[in-house]
């Protein structure tokens, strides 16, 4: 099977400062992969490079396609949809439109018949992504009227609306509560059972070791373990690097 994303010795310098250093990553169809490390490892600089944010080194492909020089616009467009930590929402538009936004991909013939005054009709894909995070009750309201939570998970609706090839998501479970990451989790594992390659970072670490594939671990933009979350937990480096001995215990119970 094929990679959907695949890095190779990517990295990213900022001054002297490695921030990121010969990473490879790989994710297939369908994989929910986690990506994880002390603050500082390197985890968002990563995201921020594969999506076309910070510059690099090394090689970036989608789907067997490389991605260098290329901008995030057109990126996204190819399928590489991202969440960032603080979720930015048009304040101006309900959370259905906010989604439609996202999931428009224009083409020149679409602009053509704006101007002529001709709306194209969007892809069903926004009225799903509410479905599957259970927000469409609250489409119709306003940013300024959603919980924090809530907006997260707008932003991670607005991602999924895009119909990614590869969806990044940049901590989603930060500001929810137990319950509320638990049932972020099932959707997340939904949304990859589907058939949508999915990179997740976040610090809530029973979320990313009950629902990956495989999880990968940066310490100082280094990779110093991959592999399944039964393995990684149990590795003594990532328990010195970053889990604690507590926290690995109770991971596994």
């Amino acid at each position: 099977m094929s990679a959907v994303l695949a890095t190779t010795d990517l990295s990213v310098r900022f001054g002297g400062v490695h921030a990121v250093e010969d990473v490879d990553v790989d994710a297939e169809q369908g994989q929910l992969v986690g990506l994880i490390g002390p603050n500082g490892a390197g985890k968002t600089t990563f995201i921020d490079a594969i999506t076309g944010y910070v510059r690099y080194t090394g090689r970036v492909e989608l789907d067997g396609r490389e991605l260098t020089g290329m901008a995030p616009h057109e990126r996204a467009r190819l399928g590489l949809a991202r969440t960032w930590q603080s979720t930015e929402l048009f304040d101006d538009l309900t959370v259905r439109e906010n989604l439609d936004v996202a999931a428009e991909r224009p083409s020149f013939f679409a602009l053509a018949a704006e101007v002529l005054g001709r709306r194209i009709p969007t892809v069903e894909s926004p009225d799903e992504a509410l479905q599957l995070l259970n927000l469409d009750r609250i489409a119709d309201a306003m940013p300024a009227e959603l919980t924090q939570a809530q907006r997260k998970l707008v932003g991670v609706a607005r991602a999924i609306a895009m119909r990614p090839r590869l969806l990044c998501l940049d901590e989603p479970a930060a500001g929810l509560d137990t319950r509320e990451s638990e049932d972020l989790g099932r959707w997340l594992r939904q949304i990859a059972d589907a058939g949508t390659t999915t990179l997740l970072i976040d610090h809530d670490m029973g979320l990313v070791l009950d629902i990956c594939d495989r999880i990968i671990v940066l310490e100082f933009g280094k990779v110093i373990a991959a592999g399944p979350p039964d393995q990684v937990r149990r590795d003594p480096r990532v328990v010195e690097a970053y889990l604690g001995g507590g926290a690995v215990e109770q991971a596994t119970r």
